[in-house]
């Protein structure tokens, strides 16, 4: 069974928000038995990475991560799980994986999620201001989103050039036609004119919220996200959303004492002085302002020796290519 179709049912059951993932269509499903469940993953040069745990109930997840491990080994590969929860590492514990953090997930709790208070004065003031300036947000439906793809399609390109960047994939939505139309669709507005979108994942059981691909007009500015994000998150209070998702921060939350372990202690490092290839810090910095709890979130890999290639092929999958790893 390795159908999108078959995959819609059970990534709409999911309690991760993430699962729509899945319908970016640059991964191979591998599915249980009973097709209750399924693990999605990437292959690049000698490591088959699955992205994320897998999809579905949890009584399913050993039988992939075993299968999984079984089918790359027969394959002559290396296995490797990568951005997994905090949740089940006895899992990969047993399949003989060593565990890597790779950074923390921001989670803002919605429940009496507001903007009063001195904590949330600047967003607050930031979002007055957009109001002043006639924008809003508006939710477009999945069958809505067509008539509004050249638009997006225009703010996309234009976000892409002003960053000298591409796009990326297998833990990324990329900008596809097909991609876009599975999801609603918020869009930021001023007076009629759509300055920014991002699509919505939401989570099966009414828990979780988050947005994968974020684009804006160049001249908007970073305030779009302020507001988009603000926006978002009191819209999902309304609905009976638990979290708002604002995703990872890499390399953030680790050890850096003398007796940490060398990938700990390398990560720390890049982290704080690493801003000449990607502002690590000042992206955990911006997520702070929401006061958000932070959650672990690991690699699994057959050990330390393995560790660099394993990084250097998901790196390139993420990128597309090498190419992709070393451009900004």
């Amino acid at each position: 069974m390795t159908s999108w179709t078959s995959a819609r049912p059970v990534i709409a059951g999911s309690p991760d928000s993430g699962a729509g993932l899945a319908l970016l269509a640059d991964k191979a499903l591998l599915w249980s038995d009973d097709g209750r469940a399924f693990l999605m993953y990437g292959i690049r040069g000698r490591t088959w990475a699955a992205m994320g745990d897998p999809i579905g109930p949890e009584d399913h997840w050993a039988e992939l991560a075993w299968g999984f491990r079984e089918r790359s080994a027969r394959s002559g590969a290396r296995a490797a799980f990568y951005e997994i929860g905090a949740g089940r590492l006895d899992l990969y514990v047993d399949l003989g994986m060593a565990l890597f953090k790779m950074g923390e997930e921001a989670r803002v709790p919605l429940e009496g999620f507001t903007l009063e208070g001195h904590a949330f004065k600047d967003l607050r003031q930031a979002r007055r201001r957009a109001e002043k300036e006639g924008w809003s947000l508006v939710i477009v439906p999945p069958g809505e989103v067509p008539a509004h793809l050249p638009r997006l399609r225009e703010i996309s390109d234009a976000w892409l050039r002003s960053r000298g960047a591409r796009e990326k994939s297998f833990s990324l939505g990329s900008f596809r036609d097909q991609y876009l139309r599975e999801f609603p669709v918020a869009l930021v507005m001023e007076h009629g004119r759509i300055l920014a979108f991002a699509n919505m994942w939401l989570a099966g059981d009414g828990g979780e919220l988050s947005i994968d691909l974020m684009r804006h007009e160049p001249e908007a500015g970073a305030g779009t996200m302020d507001f988009m994000f603000v926006e978002l998150m009191l819209w999902g209070r309304a609905r009976g959303y638990r979290w708002f998702n604002l995703g990872m921060a890499p390399l953030s939350g680790l050890a850096s004492r003398p007796l940490a372990p060398l990938w700990a202690r390398a990560g720390a490092f890049l982290f704080r002085h690493g801003e000449h290839f990607y502002n690590f810090e000042g992206l955990r910095q911006y997520k702070e302002k929401f006061h958000p709890a932070w959650t672990p979130r690991y690699l699994a890999c057959p050990g330390a020796l393995a560790l660099p290639g394993v990084l250097a092929d998901i790196a390139a999958l993420i990128g597309g290519g090498f190419k992709g790893v070393v451009s900004r």
